[in-house]
């Protein structure tokens, strides 16, 4: 981080009791009007990914923004094992087990400040209950961005195993009763469904632009794309997941 640092307005390095206390810290410390959470291990797609959302913000009716995604191998970042394609919201696609990318949800200041920040009792299901609560029970407004916004590095805490996707999937349950929301029968089940034609239709799109703008390396012997050696081991990384905003 001491290579960016004339580029960072503020480094906390403290222990969190998660991954969502820390994005609340950045919640709380973001001065800028629209706020963005982009995890450590990930990066934007290209150079006009902010700009996009800019351009997506110069409509004081939105209030919320979201595009595409896509996963590459942890330690082959020249393979992607996943496309997340988003399409436009309605209200009806929660409950047939949709959401949108968190890593490419953007959302004025505002709409924290009214309606809360990550609840972090519900562990990894915390920015699946953020967005539900926004979009589904408070009715914000959002626009799709068809785009390819986040690419994002395998092995996450909730992906990172089916046991933790199933205890991911039994908490969601929990972030529709927290809202006071009641979900058809199928939709938890849905949920993880929706997400195999992300597996399907991964190499149907032509991504070797990606090359220009993001390094599609194989790994020297000792350290992988993203360097987990160190995960979970520093605050600061957790820190790092924070804060994305601009004013």
């Amino acid at each position: 981080m001491n290579q960016y640092s004339s580029r960072i307005s503020t480094i906390i390095s403290e222990p969190d009791k998660s991954i969502y206390d820390a994005m609340n810290k950045g919640v709380a410390l973001a001065t800028g009007s629209v706020l963005g959470m982009l995890n450590a291990d990930d990066a934007y797609a290209h150079e006009s990914v902010i700009a996009h959302v800019a351009e997506a913000f110069e409509d004081p009716g939105i209030e919320s923004c979201y595009g595409d995604l896509i996963y590459v191998d942890p330690d082959d970042c020249s393979r992607i094992t996943r496309y997340w394609k988003s399409g436009p919201y309605s209200r009806n696609l929660f409950y047939n087990g949709w959401m949108p990318p968190h890593p490419t949800f953007f959302a004025r200041r505002s709409v924290y400040e009214k309606y809360g920040s990550f609840n972090v009792g519900l562990g990894t299901s915390a920015d699946y209950e953020l967005m539900l609560r926004f979009l589904l029970k408070h009715g914000i407004s959002s626009i799709y961005i068809p785009d390819l916004m986040v690419i994002m590095r395998g092995g996450g805490v909730s992906n990172i195993s089916i046991r933790n996707r199933w205890k991911a999937n039994r908490t969601d349950m929990k972030a529709w009763k927290a809202n006071g929301l009641v979900p058809k029968p199928w939709t938890i089940v849905a949920k993880p469904l929706s997400k195999l034609m992300q597996y399907v239709f991964k190499n149907s799109r032509d991504l070797s632009w990606l090359a220009l703008d993001w390094p599609r390396r194989k790994p020297d012997a000792n350290a992988s794309c993203a360097d987990r050696s160190d995960r979970g081991s520093s605050k600061v990384r957790d820190q790092d997941r924070a804060n994305a905003d601009f004013a």
